[in-house]
């Protein structure tokens, strides 16, 4: 008796992994409307919701999530002290503050302390989808109105500082295309660099800057340019 043939059906392609996200949010209203809109972007998934900041250092680090919307706000840890804590153990992901204040000295204090942008809750689904896929490319995602107040406090820095930042050529090539949003790995290959050297040019302009993120060094950026007088 011949064997019947089975027939053989081509590998169905893996559909693309979801962007992970994970919120810390303290209001549980708030928080399960965030859930869902998270949720509801099709290129996005809620991997956790986490009510205080010490519920996010003991469960975000296990769902290693690409993005962390973090809200300043929270009881006892301030969300500002937790995205310090969550930088120094998940290096490599991006916190988003989430808040409704826009209050300038808090916006610092959480660039500071390690955020990668700054929104305001008051941003629509639309825009809040952009920012996530802005800050995963490398930008710097920050709603108008808190950009217009952290470049205007540079601005006022620049003017009081005696000294002038002299950025390389290189380094500023870098520096206008971290403005743009590109990544490390896009710069480098633009560029033709390594990541190495990058990374170590990055390095330089953080010292000449005296900022210590990305977000820092691109909103001095913005400022520097913005106050340059027009020949």
């Amino acid at each position: 008796m011949a064997k019947q043939a089975t027939a053989s059906h081509p590998q169905e392609s893996s559909p693309k992994a979801r962007v992970k996200v994970a919120l810390v949010e303290d209001q549980p209203k708030v928080r399960e409307s965030w859930t869902r809109l998270l949720n509801s972007f099709p290129d996005f998934s809620c991997v956790c919701a986490c009510a205080t900041g010490e519920e996010a250092l003991r469960i975000i680090p296990q769902e290693q999530p690409d993005v962390v919307l973090m809200d300043i706000f929270l009881p006892r840890m301030s969300g500002i002290e937790c995205t310090a804590r969550l930088k120094a153990l998940l290096p490599k992901a991006q916190i988003v503050i989430l808040t409704a204040m826009d209050d300038q000295e808090l916006v610092f204090m959480a660039l500071e302390a390690g955020a990668d942008g700054y929104l305001l809750k008051r941003t629509k689904p639309s825009d809040l989808r952009s920012a996530l896929l802005d800050v995963l490319g490398g930008g710097a995602p920050m709603t108008s109105q808190i950009a217009r107040r952290v470049i205007e406090s540079f601005r006022r820095k620049a003017k009081a500082r005696d000294e002038t930042v002299r950025l390389s050529v290189r380094e500023e090539q870098i520096l206008v295309l971290l403005s743009q949003g590109y990544s490390n790995k896009l710069i480098a290959d633009k560029l033709e660099l390594s990541i190495d050297t990058v990374c170590s040019h990055l390095k330089h302009v953080f010292e000449k800057l005296h900022v210590s993120s990305r977000t820092e060094a691109v909103v001095r950026y913005m400022a520097s340019k913005t106050s340059q007088p027009k020949p």
